[in-house]
């Protein structure tokens, strides 16, 4: 027989509604760079969508929560490396189309998030 310790169940201690209002932020930046800017009407929407969120997240299960925590811990890791990518490849002219795909997955990787929470 196998001896199991009990899994402590812990708040989570990011607020999910911070979490993606910076991963819109950075949604934000790689669309400026894809020539695909934001208007002020969007981005109020974007606060709006963030703040719902947040709300879901905290009547959210546990593990419902930690799933959204590690798909955000894992959007923010490669979208920031696909940042510092195409900034390091801007020579002048933005790699438009490369921004433009990671902003489609940046968008993508938010929708699975919000449905996690639906």
């Amino acid at each position: 027989m196998t001896h199991h310790s009990p899994t402590a169940i812990l708040p989570a201690d990011t607020d999910a509604g911070r979490q993606v209002a910076q991963l819109r932020e950075l949604l934000a930046l790689v669309r400026r760079i894809a020539g695909q800017p934001q208007d002020k009407a969007e981005q109020e929407t974007m606060l709006d969508k963030a703040a719902l969120i947040s709300a879901a997240y905290d009547r959210a299960l546990p593990v419902v929560q930690r799933r959204f925590d590690a798909l955000a811990r894992e959007a923010a890791g490669w979208a920031a490396a696909g940042v510092e990518a195409l900034l390091a490849a801007g020579d002048g002219t933005p790699p438009r189309a490369a921004a433009a795909r990671l902003a489609s997955q940046l968008e993508r990787a938010l929708g699975e998030m919000a449905a996690l929470l639906d």
